[in-house]
């Protein structure tokens, strides 16, 4: 479980982190920006990936686009105010025979639109 700080990349050796919200609370409503970048053990380091997850009122009409559930399946983007959910880099790949022995998860600014 972890809770976002924006611009503050959390570094961990396992490739899903659960999102409880912001230092300051729930995140927001409307669209957040998640980013991704992974580490090989030679020291490298992949190009940047963006994710914008939306934070959607589940009182009223939504429309919706298509995260990932604990058992890995793909999700809708949009999850309840409030509700943590989980982000997964496990899709990461590097040239064998190189691993990945990091991946830098970091909540971004506020998606604009």
């Amino acid at each position: 479980m972890a809770n976002f700080k924006v611009k503050v990349p959390i570094a961990q050796n396992t490739p899903t982190i659960q999102v409880d919200g912001t230092d300051a609370g729930a995140l927001p409503l409307g669209e957040n920006r998640f980013s991704l970048v992974v580490i090989d053990d030679s020291g490298n380091e992949s190009a940047e990936v963006v994710l914008v997850v939306k934070v959607v009122d589940t009182d009223k009409p939504t429309a919706v686009l298509n995260v990932v559930n604990g058992a890995g399946a793909v999700l809708s983007a949009n999850v309840p105010f409030g509700s943590p959910f989980i982000l997964s880099g496990a899709g990461s790949v590097d040239k064998a025979p190189g691993k990945i022995k990091e991946y830098r998860f970091t909540l971004l600014d506020r998606a604009v639109g």
